[in-house]
């Protein structure tokens, strides 16, 4: 599995630092749960989790600004 450009996962979210968040929260869960089939053929939780962003099948929600 290739890994999807930079630019095109840009394109998904708001920073890198969004980006990264997300990826790793969704690779633990796939870590937790392991049972796509992906990973059975050796593909890393972090790869699918950034090829599920780029194909826009991983939904990301921004928090309300400001918190008290």
């Amino acid at each position: 599995m290739k890994q999807p450009s930079l630019d095109v996962l840009m394109q998904k979210v708001d920073s890198k630092y969004t980006l990264v968040v997300a990826a790793a929260k969704r690779a633990r869960m796939l870590m937790e749960n392991p049972d796509q089939e992906e990973l059975d053929k050796g593909v890393k939780p972090v790869s699918v989790a950034l090829e599920e962003i780029a194909e826009g099948k991983l939904i990301l929600e921004k928090p309300r600004e400001g918190t008290k």
